[in-house]
């Protein structure tokens, strides 16, 4: 935990951390308490998808039933994360924990890093299938409510760790491949 004199000295310095990100996430674990950990990333396909007038992104598949009903959408990009936009950012977030920033990217938070990375993995993908379904111009086939809503609480109540087995997995593949990511 960073010590308020120490935060203070962060924020007017930003050769030591960007002041967006201390701005973005200092607001969003102050004002929503189940965000332990949050990813901000302006990955392709969610960035592509931000960029549409409808950014919703419908159930088409089971990662896409996955984040049904749960991704908040902050529809007006008001520049870069200072305070305000910060502000506006964590009100919009709410009880969720995605959220498609208009024209930006995205924003995941978790209890842990592995969920929050999984999250992020996961809607990456759900993003990428759902770009890709477009780019085809056919007429998409999108699940119903019910069938999209119980595939979402499925995978939220599923029974094993699958966000840490995910995490642990992608650990040891860079520990084998790049172990110089650890420096």
């Amino acid at each position: 935990m960073v010590e308020r004199s120490n935060l203070e000295k962060i924020k007017k310095d930003p050769s030591l951390v960007d002041p967006t990100a201390i701005n973005i996430h200092g607001e969003i674990h102050k004002r929503v308490p189940q965000a332990k950990c949050i990813l901000h990333v302006h990955s392709k396909y969610a960035t592509v998808l931000s960029t549409l007038k409808n950014p919703e992104l419908p159930p088409i598949d089971q990662n896409t039933m996955r984040f049904y009903n749960r991704v908040s959408v902050l529809d007006n990009f008001g520049g870069l994360g200072f305070e305000e936009e910060s502000k506006k950012m964590a009100t919009c977030l709410g009880n969720k924990q995605l959220m498609l920033l208009a024209n930006h990217g995205v924003l995941v938070t978790g209890q842990t890093v592995a969920q929050a990375f999984d999250d992020l993995y996961y809607f990456e993908r759900a993003c990428r299938t759902y770009i890709i379904a477009l780019s085809t111009n056919k007429e998409l086939k999108i699940a119903s409510s019910e069938v999209a809503e119980k595939t979402a609480q499925e995978c939220a109540n599923y029974p094993i760790d699958l966000a840490g087995k995910h995490l642990k997995e992608i650990r040891s593949i860079l520990d084998k491949e790049e172990p110089d990511y650890k420096n």
